[in-house]
């Protein structure tokens, strides 16, 4: 009785799912201000560029905070740029700290439905929404370095954010695992990139990013170097 109720449970939150999906591509192609607005989205975050997206949010005024928190969603979900521009952005906007809270809660969020999503619906339609050839190579980690692959991957920016939460909702790691790992392992970027994005224009961004990359592949090789070594003694 249990089992099926837990399975009722399931398949109702599975058609939830797949009607919002559904009902957001025909707004999309149907409605022509749904596809404006998400077309002008897409344009901002191919630009890549810290300063359109910092305007582009402040456009918005006192709803700033609801958009920035939209957008770090959405990047969850589908990943059109790294997760540590808007970072910047937020900082930039509204100060390092308060930028980082912001970061940090909307970055769990966008994790959590990724997360929920891929329990929920299964491999098939996660595939369909990033790639097999991704999955595939996220699933290598994990089944080499067990939950150690959700902090790493969260340590480097430009690892696939979305790819390494939708992987983790397709393995036995339970939700608050998950959740633990994915908080500890943005928390130091998160402030780090708020500290150093709010005081950065220009250019000068461009040198500080290829730096906190440099830095992300220390923490990396660390790290491997660690469970490297945790698995030999065992």
């Amino acid at each position: 009785m249990k089992n099926e109720l837990i399975h009722k449970k399931k398949r109702i939150a599975q058609i939830i799912i797949i009607a919002l999906l559904v009902l957001a591509v025909i707004l999309y192609f149907v409605v022509p201000e749904v596809k404006s607005f998400f077309n002008k989205i897409f344009s901002i975050f191919a630009s890549m560029n810290i300063e359109t997206i910092a305007e582009y949010i402040r456009s918005f005024g006192i709803y700033a905070v609801i958009v920035s928190f939209f957008l770090m969603v959405f990047q969850s979900l589908v990943a059109p740029l790294p997760a540590f521009l808007i970072t910047f952005a937020n900082a930039a906007i509204f100060g390092w700290w308060q930028g980082a809270i912001l970061s940090w809660t909307s970055s769990m969020a966008g994790a959590a439905l990724c997360f929920y999503i891929a329990k929920t619906l299964g491999r098939d339609v996660v595939e369909k929404l990033t790639s097999k050839f991704a999955l595939e190579s996220v699933d290598g980690f994990f089944q080499r370095y067990g939950k150690h692959t959700i902090l790493i991957c969260r340590l480097l920016p430009f690892v696939s954010f979305d790819i390494v939460s939708y992987a983790a909702g397709l393995t036995s790691i339970g939700f608050i695992q998950f959740l633990i790992a994915t908080g500890i392992g943005q928390l130091p970027a998160t402030i780090v990139y708020s500290y150093v994005g709010g005081m950065l224009t220009g250019s000068v961004r461009m040198i500080v990013t290829a730096l906190l990359i440099l830095f992300a592949l220390s923490i990396l090789i660390i790290l491997l170097k660690r469970i490297y070594n945790e698995r030999k003694n065992k």
